[in-house]
């Protein structure tokens, strides 16, 4: 936490100076502690967690760690810095999303671009992969293995600008959790590291001196 004072009003009354100081305590939002490489690389440190519905931050750490307030120990390990961009929307701003970016007449539902649909021989052999960016007009020949004959495929689907949005939201869904048995040693760790040094600004550990010229 930081101690904000603020400047007299007036720096021509000098003599009001120690009367007009008002302090706040607020969050330092400059100082960011990571999780320590050996343990943040370690893919056994993790396991997977995908995130349903309108579930917070904070919800996701209480069905996890049990306690609501170790939020940060989840965002933290999937680093993440801006919830509002790299969290999954509510479907309600969702929905608000799409009517500010595509409009309310249907732009969300017009199509973006195509993609191929897989298309296997009567073997099952793969000859056209799913998920290839396409024209609206792409066709694929192929020699089917099985039949020994000539097939031409149309293999494509369309995909909305509403599908598109979505699948984004839906890679945002696939997270990391730190197991709980390196909970305490991050949290020890974290604190550690956030502790201020002594200087001409230092309170005490969690609390140092700081000053905002713009408020007044």
């Amino acid at each position: 936490f930081l101690m904000i004072r603020r400047p007299p009003r007036s720096t021509l009354d000098r003599s009001s100076a120690a009367s007009d100081v008002y302090k706040r305590q607020v969050k330092n939002l400059f100082r960011r502690p990571l999780i320590r490489e050996d343990i943040f690389t370690d893919f056994m440190s993790f396991t997977k967690y995908k995130i349903e519905g309108d579930e917070r931050p904070d919800q996701v750490a209480y069905n996890v760690y049990g306690d609501e307030d170790l939020d940060w120990v989840v965002l933290l390990a999937n680093n993440i810095i801006n919830v509002r961009d790299e969290w999954p929307m509510s479907q309600g701003d969702f929905n608000n999303y799409l009517s500010e970016k595509y409009g309310d007449t249907g732009g969300a539902d017009l199509i973006k671009h195509y993609e191929t649909i897989q298309i296997k021989d009567s073997k099952g052999k793969i000859f056209v992969p799913k998920g290839k960016i396409v024209d609206s007009t792409f066709k694929a020949t192929f020699l089917d293995s099985g039949t020994n004959q000539l097939v031409e495929v149309s293999p494509i689907q369309g995909i909305s600008y509403r599908t598109y949005e979505e699948r984004l939201q839906d890679d945002k869904r696939n997270i990391n959790i730190l197991e709980s048995r390196f909970l305490s040693y991050v949290i020890d760790e974290v604190e550690t590291l956030l502790d201020y040094e002594p200087s001409s600004e230092y309170i005490n550990p969690k609390l140092k001196r700081g000053s905002n010229p713009n408020l007044g």
